[in-house]
């Protein structure tokens, strides 16, 4: 009897501790919607990891963003954005049953899972980051609205090696803030964000190259500055 007293009380503090904790996340979610996050945890990975590089980040406002910036991450990364949860679960189903017919396991991860792996966890293909990426992107999708998740992600997205945010990026890539970018430099930047660390905007490979028209064909195909427009 005293045994089972003591596993009920321990089961009775891990349920307790775990509803604090989502408690915990939602408050810290919904503060974010109103204030700019200081911080992302990539960020502070990349800090300690380097402590001698510097880190460059500017913040800036969703209306101080060229709006050709926010088509070209949307038709680059996750063209159903306007429209999904913040888990795109038909394309978490499309690479299932490619994967289930032999073809590799790709990614499926939306812009809003992506803000929510880049401002809360860490990078890696395990199941339960994967799980806590979902969780807290259903939960962002619902407190957020789309303009501000698109603007977070901006300004916390990584560019290359210490460049964070699509203002830094602007600046040290093309020497203009991020309101002035073209088409072509927003199609570019988004070319690199599958892989910053390897990919570069300042010498593109023809890899990055081939991304870039592709993005700017998708960029018109989705109808353009339009497309976004009702965010």
């Amino acid at each position: 009897m005293a045994r089972k007293s003591i596993v009920k009380r321990v089961s009775r503090g891990l349920a307790w501790a775990l509803i604090t904790l989502v408690l915990l996340f939602a408050a810290l979610l919904l503060l974010f919607r109103y204030v700019n996050p200081p911080t992302s945890a990539f960020i502070l990975s990349y800090s300690f990891a380097n402590p001698d590089q510097e880190v460059r980040q500017q913040w800036v406002g969703f209306s101080d963003i060229s709006p050709w910036m926010p088509l070209a991450v949307v038709a680059s990364e996750d063209q159903r954005f306007p429209s999904h949860w913040g888990v795109d679960f038909a394309a978490i189903r499309k690479a299932l049953t490619e994967y289930r017919a032999g073809e590799g396991l790709r990614g499926a991860s939306t812009i809003t899972q992506q803000t929510a792996k880049n401002l809360f966890l860490w990078n890696g293909r395990s199941f339960v980051r994967k799980t806590l990426e979902a969780g807290l992107a259903l939960a962002i999708d619902g407190l957020w609205s789309k303009r501000r998740i698109l603007e977070v992600y901006l300004n916390i997205a990584e560019f290359g090696p210490g460049v964070y945010g699509v203002e830094a990026a602007s600046r040290v890539y093309f020497g203009v803030p991020a309101r002035q970018l073209s088409a072509e430099q927003a199609a570019r930047l988004a070319a690199v964000l599958p892989n910053p660390k390897v990919l570069s905007v300042a010498s593109p490979s023809p890899y990055v190259w081939d991304r870039v028209i592709w993005i700017r064909g998708q960029m018109d195909q989705l109808s353009g500055l339009q497309y976004l427009k009702g965010l």
